[in-house]
């Protein structure tokens, strides 16, 4: 550091040659989940980043819901224009569901669709400049915990409480603890695929836009953007959903009718 605290030295070895940056610290990274308001409305609850974000992509969602059912207020047989691309993308995520959990669980597809919707809009609001919500556990281990409470509660519901017990102890009572671990294991994994994923990209924009060299920030930003906050973000939100689908579908018997076919 220079005597006059104003810059940082940062050495490093570059093809066994030492290699000197001088950065301004103030353009150092930071990619921490900063306090948005403090003592939120007397209440003595902080809101964070994460927070306050999220209630943005809520509010999206919800105001886009609403103008939607205003739009489609009266359906038309022959669909057009705005009710032709809302069909659409309805039916596209119908036969996905279908083609992942079997039709006997195309009621799931709602409630899917939804799940999909907002971790896709978590995930690409760091196009504009927002901390994705999905770059902290606390929100990627939510939608894993109600996944694993999905995964428990239709295994019960479906196949009886003492077949759900029995099951942990197959094929050989001993193996009972593995099989504990391994259904645990199930909302963890889910969420910390989703929140690495997001959390390392955020980071990596972080350290890059903390360079000092001008030319970095020409054009080069929107390539790890797009790979990022775009390409990543739409496989990691495919992963999730298609992986929760399946899990949740497992613990679901198909119906007999649908054997016999």
């Amino acid at each position: 550091m220079t005597d006059n605290n104003l810059e940082v030295m940062t050495s490093f070895e570059l093809f066994g040659k030492k290699v000197e940056v001088v950065t301004d610290p103030n353009k150092q990274a930071d990619f921490k989940n900063d306090v948005v308001f403090e003592n939120f409305l007397g209440t003595g609850f902080n809101v964070t980043e994460t927070i306050f974000n999220t209630w943005i992509i809520m509010s999206i969602i919800i105001l886009f819901c609403i103008a939607t059912r205003i739009l489609m207020k009266h359906f038309k047989e022959i669909p057009t224009g705005f009710q032709n691309v809302i069909e659409t993308i309805v039916e596209i995520f119908q036969n996905f569901t279908k083609t992942t959990m079997g039709e006997h669980n195309l009621g799931f597809a709602g409630f899917y669709f939804t799940i999909f919707v907002f971790i896709l809009l978590c995930n690409l609001s760091g196009l504009f400049a927002l901390r994705s919500p999905t770059a902290d556990y606390a929100t990627t281990f939510a939608l894993a915990i109600i996944i694993f409470f999905m995964i428990e509660g239709f295994n019960i519901a479906k196949n009886g409480l003492g077949n759900f017990i029995k099951g942990l102890f197959e094929p050989l009572w001993f193996l009972m603890p593995m099989n504990v671990v391994g259904e645990i294991a199930t909302p963890i994994s889910l969420s910390f695929r989703l929140f690495g994923n997001l959390l390392a990209g955020t980071i990596i924009m972080s350290l890059f836009y903390s360079m000092p060299y001008w030319f970095t920030k020409i054009g080069v930003p929107a390539i790890f953007h797009f790979y990022f906050d775009l390409f990543s973000g739409c496989l990691q939100t495919y992963i999730f959903c298609m992986l929760s689908m399946t899990f949740v579908s497992n613990v679901i018997p198909v119906p007999e009718e649908k054997v016999e076919e």
